[in-house]
């Protein structure tokens, strides 16, 4: 038999994937109300291992974890260190901060709609729309109007009154759209002093005639002992975490 906490996560993607108003859900049933019927087991186990693989890289997208690892990726190649600091280790230090950051979100979705669900006081689809509430808040918290006009044009959402009136993929798609857009404003602000360390470093070594001594191995280590005076990782992190807005 499927676990409640599979089910509930499963559906709460399908869910959160398809452009469908909060109050009208209909998830893994047919029909709506008391009327509605559930799916089969069958129907089920295969709904859920048809969006287990889309599962982990969906919910991420609903998270800064897109911001955390864009910026710290410029940062690894502003001071040029591509093979000392690992992929592995990026992703970490990524999901640590996202971990850190969606915190309360997460907590309101496992006080508000995972426990009353597992208590069996709400149904799976009020326990979706509790679920969606909190992400959506988020979200818009760090959208930008710009963005949020430009996806509901492409999406032929218009003459919304409210941000939250809007469907969720929309909230979602122009999330990432702000997302992308802040991590390379941060990015770029992080790269300039690096920057103009590897200029200066290249001009002195032309001007000295060395031109067959590679300017990454005098730059490198000046570019550390630079970031480690300025405490440059408190100074990244502090910056990531104060950009994201409260929701």
């Amino acid at each position: 038999m499927i676990s409640r906490k599979t089910l509930l996560a499963g559906a709460a993607l399908l869910a959160l994937s398809v452009p469908l108003a909060a109050q009208d859900l209909s998830l893994l049933s047919l029909g709506h109300g008391a009327a509605g019927q559930e799916l089969t087991v069958k129907t089920q186990v295969l709904v859920l291992m048809t969006l287990l693989g889309l599962l982990p890289i969906l919910l991420l997208m609903m998270t800064s974890f897109t911001r955390f690892i864009i910026v710290l990726s410029l940062l690894r190649q502003a001071l040029g260190l591509q093979q000392g600091l690992p992929n592995r280790l990026m992703t970490g230090i990524s999901l640590i901060l996202t971990l850190l950051v969606m915190r309360p979100v997460g907590m309101d979705i496992w006080k508000n709609a995972f426990q009353p669900y597992d208590q069996d006081r709400i149904s799976l689809e009020e326990a979706l729309v509790r679920a969606e509430s909190p992400i959506s808040r988020f979200m818009l918290a760090q959208t930008s109007k710009a963005a949020l006009t430009q996806i509901s044009t492409l999406s032929g959402e218009k003459d919304i009154a409210s941000p939250t009136a809007h469907s969720f993929p929309v909230k979602l798609a122009a999330f990432v759209l702000s997302e992308l857009k802040t991590a390379f404003q941060i990015g770029c602000m992080l790269f300039i002093p690096f920057l103009v360390i590897d200029l200066v470093v290249a001009s002195v070594l032309m001007a000295m005639g060395m031109m067959m001594l590679s300017p990454l191995v005098i730059s490198l280590p000046l570019k550390l002992l630079l970031f480690v005076l300025v405490d440059g990782w408190s100074l990244t992190v502090n910056t990531l975490v104060t950009s994201i807005q409260a929701y």
